[in-house]
C-alpha cells in the first residue's frame, strides 16, 4: 500500500494542523505540524489523507438502491430530506462503498462550501488532499449494538456505534447516547492507532461529492446519459432551505434541552422541556410573594393617567393574575416596563375593548 500522509484539518485556520507519514507497513515514519510553507509534510508523491471536524456532517446508514455515483448521491439526498435541508448548489452528498448485499450504505452531507473551505485551506498549506474524512469516521465502531466507543477532537466528542456516527459537545454525550454507555478511548497510542487505520481504509471520501464522475468502460456516451439523467431527476430538486441553519438550530435545541434538565432532571419525560419550564416561571411567585406583587403593580397602575386595576388574585396554580383597564394599547408597555424594572415578568393573557377602553388579562411571574 501506498505511504500515506494523514493531516488533522483544524477547526480554525488559526490552529495548527498536525501530520503524520504512515509508512506501506502502517507504522509512523514522520510527525510533525504542518506551516503554510508546506514545509516538513513528506513529498507530494504521498497519498494525502485529511481528517475534517465531524461536527460538521451528518452520517447516516441509508437503503439506497443500485445506481452509478450520481444516482447515489441523489438517492441519498432525498433518503435526508427530512434531516437535513439545502439547496443543492450548497450542499455535498458523498456516499461509502458498497458492503454486503442487503446492508445499508454509509451516506454524509456537508456544506459544499464549508467542504471547499477545507480544500483551499489544504491548498494554502501546500498539499491536495486525495481523501478528507470525516473525524468520527475514525472511531472504532464497537462490537455490540449498545456500546458507543468515544474519542475527544477539540471541542467535540466523536461518538461511534454500529450503524452511528455523531460529533456532539462532552456535556450532550449522555443525552445522545440515550442510555448507552459511553466508553471513551483516552490513549493516544490507540487514538493514533485508530486514525492510521481510518486513513488506510476510509469508510468514505467527501471529495467524491464535488470530483467530476470517473467513466466506467469506455462508454462515453453511456457515461453523459447517466450524468444527463442524474442532472434531470427531481431527486436533487427536493432540498430546500440552509443545512448550516438546520445543523445550527438542531445543536441549539439539543443543548436547551440538556440545560433545563439539568435544572429541572424531572421533565425528562416531557415532550418539550423548555416549554414546560418556561410556563412554570411565568406563574412562579415573583419576588417578595403577593403582597410585593400588588404593591408593585398598584405603584405601575397609578402612573398611567386613566388607568384603573379591577381585579388582583393569587391562584396556587396560575400565579398571580390581575384585570386592568386603561386608555390605550400602549399603556401595558409602559406597566410591563415598570415591574420588570420592579423584577417582575407580566405576560398578557388577553385583551379586548369595552366602550373604548382596553381591558387587559394578565399573569405576574418571577423574570
Amino acid at each position: 500500500m501506498k505511504p500515506i500522509r494523514l493531516i488533522l484539518i483544524p477547526a480554525s485556520v488559526a490552529d495548527p494542523a498536525p501530520w503524520l507519514i504512515v509508512g506501506e507497513d502502517g507504522r509512523v515514519c514522520d510527525r510533525g505540524v504542518l506551516t503554510p510553507d508546506g514545509g516538513g509534510a513528506g513529498s507530494a508523491q504521498l497519498r494525502t489523507v485529511a481528517v475534517c471536524p465531524g461536527a460538521e456532517t451528518t452520517l447516516r446508514w441509508l437503503d439506497l438502491p443500485a445506481g452509478g455515483a450520481a444516482q447515489l448521491r441523489a438517492a441519498a439526498a432525498w433518503a435526508l430530506r427530512e434531516t437535513v435541508a439545502a439547496p443543492p448548489d450548497r450542499l455535498a452528498v458523498a456516499v461509502g462503498p458498497a458492503g454486503p448485499a442487503g446492508e445499508p450504505r454509509l451516506a454524509a452531507v456537508v456544506s459544499r462550501a464549508l467542504l471547499q473551505a477545507w480544500i483551499e485551506h489544504l491548498e494554502a498549506l501546500g498539499v491536495r488532499a486525495d481523501v478528507i474524512l470525516p473525524d468520527v469516521l475514525t472511531v472504532p465502531e464497537p462490537d455490540d449494538d449498545r456500546t458507543l466507543n468515544a474519542v475527544t477532537f477539540g471541542d467535540s466528542l466523536a461518538l461511534r456505534g454500529r450503524r452511528f456516527a455523531a460529533a456532539v459537545q462532552p456535556d450532550l454525550a449522555e443525552l445522545v447516547a440515550a442510555g448507552r454507555p459511553v466508553v471513551p478511548l483516552e490513549d493516544p497510542a490507540a487514538v493514533e492507532r485508530a486514525l492510521i487505520a481510518a486513513a488506510r481504509f476510509p469508510a468514505l471520501n467527501l471529495l467524491d461529492a464535488v470530483q467530476p464522475e470517473r467513466r466506467v468502460g469506455g462508454d462515453w456516451r453511456r457515461t453523459a446519459v447517466l450524468a444527463a439523467a442524474a442532472a434531470a431527476s427531481p431527486l436533487i430538486l427536493v432540498l430546500a432551505g440552509a443545512f448550516r441553519d438546520d445543523l445550527a438550530a438542531r445543536r441549539i435545541e439539543a443543548e436547551t434541552r440538556a440545560q433545563v434538565l439539568q435544572t429541572a432532571p424531572e421533565l425528562a419525560g416531557a415532550a418539550d422541556p423548555a416549554a414546560v419550564l418556561r410556563d412554570r416561571l411565568r406563574t412562579a411567585p415573583p419576588p417578595g410573594g403577593v403582597s410585593a406583587a400588588a404593591a408593585a403593580l398598584y405603584a405601575a397602575v397609578e402612573r398611567v393617567e386613566g388607568a384603573e386595576l379591577d381585579i388582583l388574585v393569587a391562584d396556587p396554580g396560575e400565579g398571580v393574575k390581575a384585570t386592568i383597564s386603561h386608555p390605550a394599547y400602549a399603556d401595558m408597555e409602559a406597566i410591563r416596563a415598570d415591574m420588570t424594572r420592579a423584577g417582575m415578568a407580566v405576560t398578557v393573557t388577553g385583551t379586548l375593548d369595552d366602550a373604548g377602553r382596553v381591558v387587559s388579562d394578565i399573569t405576574i411571574g418571577a423574570l
